[in-house]
C-alpha cells in the first residue's frame, strides 16, 4: 500500500519586504545606500535599473514605506500625482508603453516642488524608447543606480531568509548546492524555496541535496518562476 501523501496547506508566507529582511552584498550596496540616504538625495529623481530578480521591488517597497510615497503607473500617470505633494514611487517603469507627457509633467512637478521620486526599471532610461525630447532630457538628469545579478553571498542569504520565513531549517550545504546550480536571480530563489517546501511537506521528508537536485531539474525543464523583482 502506498503511503498517503500530505497535501500542504496554502498558508500565505510573509514576503519579507521590510528593511529587516534585506540582505546586503556588494551587488546591491550602492542601491541600498541610495535608498537609505533619502531625503538627502543628489537629485530629486532616482532610478534603480537592473535585471529581473535583482531586488529592485524589495528596495522600492522599503522606500515607499518609510517615505510614505504615493504609487504611480508609468503607463498612465494619474493627474493627482502631479497636483499633490509628497514622494512618488513608480515601479517597473519600462514594463510597457510610457505615458511620456504625463511622466514629463510629473518629473517637472517633483523637481519644482522639492519632492522626491523613485523609479525602478529593468533597462537604463536610454533604452526605454522615449520619443519626447524633454522627457528624455529629464530622465538623463536623474540619478541612475545600477543593480546587478545577485552574487553567491546574496543568493545564499536570501535563500536562507526565505526558508526562515517558512520556519524551515535547511543545512547550509544544501543552500550552497542550490546557489551553485540555480539561475542567478532572486525570482528563482523564491521559486526554489516555494517548490522545495511544498515537495518536502507532500513527502514528509527533509530538504536534502537529492530533493534540491530533483527540484532544480524540474525547473530546468521549463516550469516557471515566481516574480521577485
Amino acid at each position: 500500500m502506498n503511503s498517503p501523501v500530505q497535501i500542504p496547506l496554502d498558508f500565505a508566507h510573509d514576503a519579507g519586504l521590510s528593511r529587516d529582511h534585506l540582505i546586503v552584498s556588494a551587488q546591491n550596496r550602492a542601491a541600498v545606500d541610495m535608498v537609505e540616504q533619502w531625503p538627502a538625495w543628489p537629485s530629486p529623481v532616482v532610478i534603480l535599473a537592473g535585471p529581473a530578480g535583482s531586488g529592485k521591488t524589495h528596495l522600492a517597497s522599503i522606500w515607499r514605506e518609510f517615505a510614505s510615497a504615493a504609487v504611480g503607473d508609468a503607463s498612465h500617470i494619474d493627474p493627482s500625482l502631479i497636483e499633490g505633494g509628497g514622494p512618488v514611487l513608480i515601479d517597473d517603469a519600462d514594463r510597457g508603453p510610457v505615458d511620456e507627457t504625463g511622466l514629463f509633467h510629473l518629473v517637472n512637478a517633483v523637481r519644482g516642488q522639492g519632492r522626491s521620486m523613485l523609479l525602478t526599471a529593468r533597462r537604463f532610461p536610454s533604452a526605454w524608447g522615449v520619443a519626447l525630447p524633454d522627457l528624455a532630457s529629464r530622465l538623463k538628469a536623474a540619478t541612475l543606480v545600477e543593480m546587478r545579478e545577485p552574487d553567491d553571498d546574496l543568493l545564499a542569504g536570501v535563500i536562507t531568509k526565505l526558508f526562515a520565513d517558512r520556519q524551515v531549517e535547511v543545512d547550509p550545504s544544501v543552500v550552497q548546492y542550490l546557489v551553485r546550480r540555480m539561475e542567478r536571480s532572486l525570482s528563482t530563489a523564491s521559486a526554489l524555496v516555494e517548490r522545495l517546501d511544498r515537495l518536502a511537506l507532500e513527502r514528509k521528508a527533509a530538504i536534502t541535496r537529492s530533493l534540491a537536485a530533483e527540484t532544480i531539474s524540474a525547473m530546468d525543464e521549463g516550469q516557471g518562476v515566481l516574480d521577485f523583482d
